[in-house]
């Protein structure tokens, strides 16, 4: 039983190293393999435009293909986008939320706890003082007690 709990993960807990390292190394060569591809399409369409006798219409319709290819770029870089940032409102609702509510309700309670304690220990110990102040000094001025 003990063995079960220890493989199943906890809520709150986060994705162990190894696989956050390996999915992002994956990412990465994916990324970088497609910037390659990008990067040798379009050196060969610049060879192919710098030969002699190329036609207006075949320098148009390349270049309508790589605005085509950068709004896809585009589009998955908004999509992107749009992913991340419903991952940072996830986590301002399920974690941080939470969070700043514990905080309130701890400060809520320490202000109670000031007030208490200013009104039951504070307060009657400065009037004591006050009092054994005035007592002292009305002492002072009877000649009672010596300064």
């Amino acid at each position: 039983m003990a063995e079960e709990n220890a493989q199943i993960p906890q809520v709150g807990t986060t994705v162990p190293e190894e696989k956050t390292s390996g999915s992002q190394r994956t990412i990465l060569i994916v990324v970088v393999l497609l910037a390659i591809l990008f990067l040798a399409g379009i050196i060969a369409a610049i060879v192919a435009l710098l030969q002699p006798g190329t036609p207006t219409e075949r320098i148009r319709d390349i270049f309508i293909i790589f605005m085509a290819l950068e709004s896809l770029v585009i589009g998955a870089a908004l999509i992107v986008l749009i992913v991340q940032i419903a991952s940072l409102i996830n986590l301002l609702q399920n974690e941080v939320k939470p969070i700043l509510d514990a905080t309130n309700e701890t400060v809520n309670t320490l202000r109670g706890t000031t007030t208490f304690l200013s009104e039951n220990v504070i307060e009657p110990v400065i009037k004591l003082n006050a009092s054994l102040a005035g007592l002292q000094r009305v002492l002072e001025l009877l000649g009672m007690k010596r300064r």
